[in-house]
């Protein structure tokens, strides 16, 4: 039986929190939600032509900026996908 490829990794700073579940061996179904459309929209092309299944649940700064929610996103997809 082949192991399976899925991780859950939650990220907390005192800027954002940040949930990723990722199955590598999916259906390409996904859930994201971060407060910035075109962050969605890049993880969910993202699941959609890498046949992954994907849910991100976001939250952070974004009223003072962007920048640290993309961030905490990005490294916890990739603590996820490193697992």
């Amino acid at each position: 039986m082949p192991a399976k490829r899925q991780a859950r990794v939650e990220r907390e700073t005192k800027e954002t929190r940040v949930l990723v579940d990722l199955r590598l061996d999916g259906q390409a179904n996904y859930d994201v939600s971060s407060t910035i459309p075109m962050l969605d929209h890049m993880l969910e092309q993202l699941a959609r032509h890498g046949r992954m299944d994907l849910t991100v649940e976001a939250t952070g700064d974004t009223d003072r900026d962007a920048h640290h929610l993309v961030e905490d996103v990005a490294i916890a997809l990739g603590q996820a996908l490193n697992e």
